[in-house]
């Protein structure tokens, strides 16, 4: 098998993956600001990243991913007064809609998910090291900044001059406060009606950025395998993390790896924009395992450019893979075991080439289909244990367990709209004194092992227990 070769945002180039510990891979990557519900921009670096995990896992290595929630921020703050809630309230309630986005579209849940606000100790150690080294400074007010200037590799990422950038915002901090206008805030002093925690320096609350440094050493140690997260993320958020976590002397991330957009119209798809499609709203259109599909579908590098037309045609195609498959085992009598072809191996090791990988599985799906024409049962099996070999990577193999099981969830929805149809025919006919037609439908659901009882707020259905 070929040696597996990653980009690096860092470098800029393509090179051969060697981890710091052999046989073991350490990943973090920068998770959701929980302020609104996730889109399927924000899941489509969730994809990729587990694609590579996936991969990993399937090389012989054992990875350790570790994926942040960001619950303290000034857009969560902002959201909950607009909707007039708790901040740890509206966090929570974002969170648990992005657990919900990530189970439906199979993204294996990650090592250690740890929340902003269950780290402001190991924040605080932090400051504390990079202020007694003099890489860092409070001036008194209750913010700490870090002095950018005494940085080497500052805006290594970007590759950006620090004279040419527009100095940080004043929501950082008072600018007349700070040494330099460019120097980033890692603290922020309290202001009236905000959360806040004590320090030595005054009550405040953390920046953005130092929570991740803080985070992953906290889990991952000094230095770790890969640092990922979307191509926005390199400045200001990414170049400052490696600022303060090199200050403080550690090694942090080996290599950055950076998924691209998905874009409307060329551009980027955000709040901001207006521009946002929601997960919730497009698995009622296709399924999860089909939005995976095509989310997946493009270069982790190349921008996704989305229309409803391109998913259609994405669900289309998979959709005739699927068929395969599930042909395939009624003809063998059994289900396809997973098999990876060295074809599949040679792309995905090429910096997870997915759109040269996919073009295996469509030479493996003619073979495949031509087997079946031909009766070859070989051919069937080859070919059949090669493509879902390939899904279990991409996480899109329909007989993967996780899809059996929300594909009863669907079916459970599915008949309890068909029960309140029949309930809504049975009140009608009611309603007109047709009571032939009420028990008719009334007896009909019973025989199906379903039982109504009339209450004061509407009719209510449930299954009968097996005796």
């Amino acid at each position: 098998m070929s040696a597996l070769n990653l980009y690096d945002t860092a470098t800029r180039s393509v090179s051969e993956f060697a981890p710091i510990k052999s046989g073991e891979v350490s990943i973090y990557v920068c998770g959701a600001t929980v302020q609104a519900s996730p889109h399927i921009g924000h899941i489509r670096s969730a994809v990729n990243f587990d694609i590579l995990r996936r991969w990993l896992i399937s090389s012989g290595y054992k990875v350790s991913l570790i994926r942040n929630v960001t619950d303290i921020d000034d857009k969560i703050l902002h959201k909950a007064g607009h909707e007039d809630m708790a901040w740890w309230a509206l966090a929570m309630k974002y969170e648990r809609e992005f657990s919900v986005a990530f189970d439906a579209l199979n993204v294996m849940p990650p090592t250690y998910e740890p929340r902003a606000t269950g780290h402001i100790t190991q924040m605080i150690e932090l400051m504390q090291i990079l202020i007694d080294n003099g890489s860092a400074y409070a001036p008194g007010n209750g913010d700490v900044y870090l002095e950018v200037r005494k940085l080497a590799r500052y805006l290594i990422l970007s590759g950006q001059r620090i004279d040419d950038l527009l100095s940080a915002s004043d929501g950082e901090g008072i600018a007349s406060m700070k040494r330099d206008p460019h120097d980033f805030a890692l603290w922020k002093a309290a202001k009236p009606g905000e959360p806040s925690w004590p320090t030595p320096w005054g009550a405040g609350r953390p920046g953005w950025h130092l929570e991740c440094s803080a985070m992953a050493h906290a889990y991952l140690g000094e230095s770790f395998d890969i640092h990922g997260g979307g191509l926005d993320l390199i400045f200001p958020h990414h170049e400052n993390e490696i600022a303060q976590s090199e200050a403080a002397g550690y090694g942090f991330a080996a290599r950055w790896m950076h998924n691209a957009w998905v874009t409307q119209s060329g551009e980027k798809m955000s709040k901001s924009l207006g521009n946002s499609l929601l997960v919730e709203k497009i698995v009622q259109r296709v399924r999860g395992i089909e939005l995976r599909w095509y989310l997946g579908s493009a270069h982790y590098r190349s921008m996704l450019e989305y229309s409803q037309g391109a998913l259609d045609e994405s669900a289309i195609a998979f959709r005739r893979i699927e068929s395969f498959l599930k042909r395939s085992a009624e003809l063998l009598g059994e289900i396809p075991e997973c098999v990876i072809s060295e074809e599949f191996a040679a792309a995905m090791d090429d910096d997870l080439a997915v759109p040269a990988a996919l073009a295996t599985i469509s030479q493996n799906l003619r073979l495949g289909n031509q087997g079946i024409t031909d009766t070859n049962k070989a051919a069937i099996s080859k070919n059949a244990s090669e493509i879902r070999g390939a899904l279990e990577i991409l996480g899109c193999d329909p007989f993967d367990t996780h899809f059996s099981a929300n594909a009863c969830e669907d079916l459970t929805q599915a008949m309890d709209g068909v029960v309140k149809l029949a309930l809504a025919q049975r009140a009608a006919a009611r309603e007109r004194k047709d009571f032939a037609a009420s028990d008719a439908i009334r007896d009909g659901l019973l025989a199906l092992g379903i039982t109504i009882e009339d209450t004061a707020q509407g009719p209510r259905w449930s299954m009968m227990e097996k005796s």
